[in-house]
C-alpha cells in the first residue's frame, strides 16, 4: 500500500477527495481480515456511497478497490474462494411437468408479456423452471438482478406460461465487450453498472413457436430500461449475453438485432485472476439500449 501514490481514479464518476483517499487507505490497512465485500460495505457506510434508493454501492466499491489494487495503490485481503456460483437443491413439482407441444403462429399468442417475479410463488416457479429446463440450471446470482416470467395472452382465461428471463450484474471483464466499448480500467470501474447481463433465457421446450424467442428479446430490450431504473436507480445503456458455442448459435439474438462482437477465452465471467480454464468458450452478444450507448459509457461521470 502506498499513501503517496498519485490521485485516485474517480468512484462512479465522482472525484475521490484527499480525505476520502486517506480513509480508504486506513480502513484497508486496518481491517485485513475482512472479506473484500465486507470491506467494500464498510467503506460505503463510512463514505455514504449509496444509491438514490439508499442501498450501499457495495458492488461498485469492491470493483473500485480491486482497480486500486491492480494499480498497486492498496493491498486487499486474499480473495475467498467462492468457486462456482452456489447451486441450490430444488424439487420438481407438477407445476413444471412437461405438457403437450404448443405450436402455431406467433400472432396466436399475442400479446406476450414479461412479468417481473415478485411473489414467493413466482420465485419458486421461476427457480424450478430454470433448474429443470435450462442447460445451466439455477444458480444464486451475484449482485443486482431482475427475473421475469413470460406469458402469452396474460389478461385472458387462456393465459399461458412460455418461459423465463433473468438480467443481472455484468461481468467484470469481457475482452470482446471491453474492446467494443474501448474504455480504460478507470472508466470501466466507473461506468460498469450501466451494463446488464442477460444471464438466463428460457423458452420452455414444449413451446415451439417460430420467432417467439426474438420477439421476447425485443420486448425485453424495451422493458428492462424502465424496470431496472425503477429497481436500482441506474439507467442501463447496454445488455450483454454469452451463448455457449457448443449448445447454440445465437440465431434469436441476431434476429433481435443483437451484435456478435467476439468469443470468450473459456474462463468464468467473474474470473479476474485468470485461474479458471474449464469453462466452454461462448459467443459474446451486445445490445445497445441507447443510440449513443458507447459514447455514454466512455464519458467520465461527475456524480
Amino acid at each position: 500500500m502506498n499513501a503517496n501514490y498519485p490521485e485516485f481514479p474517480p468512484f462512479c464518476g465522482k472525484k475521490v477527495s484527499h480525505k476520502e483517499q486517506q480513509l480508504i487507505l486506513e480502513i484497508v490497512d486496518r481491517f485485513k481480515r475482512l472479506a473484500r465485500t465486507e470491506l467494500a460495505s464498510t467503506l460505503c457506510e463510512l463514505l455514504a456511497w449509496v444509491r438514490p434508493n439508499g442501498k450501499l454501492k457495495t458492488v461498485e466499491c469492491r470493483q473500485f478497490l480491486e482497480l486500486l489494487q491492480h494499480q498497486q495503490r492498496v493491498t486487499l485481503p486474499d480473495k475467498r474462494d467462492r468457486g462456482k456460483p452456489v447451486r441450490a437443491t430444488i424439487a420438481f413439482t407438477k407445476a413444471t411437468h412437461a405438457t403437450p407441444p404448443l405450436q402455431g403462429p406467433l400472432k396466436d399468442l399475442r400479446p406476450v408479456s414479461l412479468d417481473i417475479v415478485q411473489t414467493d410463488n413466482d420465485r419458486t416457479l421461476w427457480k424450478e423452471l430454470i433448474e429443470r429446463y435450462h442447460y445451466l440450471g439455477y444458480r444464486i446470482p451475484f449482485g443486482a438482478h431482475l427475473r421475469y416470467l413470460i406469458h402469452a395472452r396474460p389478461d385472458t382465461e387462456t393465459k399461458t406460461l412460455l418461459g423465463c428471463l433473468q438480467f443481472s450484474s455484468p461481468a467484470w471483464r469481457m475482452a470482446a465487450r471491453d474492446q467494443w466499448i474501448g474504455w480504460s480500467d478507470s472508466l470501466r470501474a466507473s461506468n460498469l453498472q450501466s451494463i446488464i447481463n442477460n444471464s438466463r433465457f428460457l423458452i420452455l421446450p414444449h413451446v415451439q413457436v417460430h420467432n417467439l424467442a426474438s420477439h421476447v428479446l425485443s420486448l425485453a430490450a424495451r422493458q428492462i430500461v424502465r424496470d431496472w431504473q425503477t429497481q436500482y436507480h441506474i439507467k442501463p445503456l447496454l445488455i450483454e449475453t454469452l451463448v455457449d458455442i457448443n449448445q447454440f448459435r445465437g440465431h434469436c439474438y441476431r434476429a433481435a438485432n443483437w451484435q456478435e462482437v467476439g468469443v470468450t477465452t473459456g474462463r468464468g465471467r467473474q474470473d479476474r485472476q485468470h485461474q479458471r480454464h474449464d469453462v466452454a468458450p461462448k459467443r459474446v452478444f451486445l445490445y445497445p439500449l441507447h443510440k449513443q450507448a458507447r459514447e455514454q459509457l466512455l464519458e467520465q461521470r461527475r456524480g
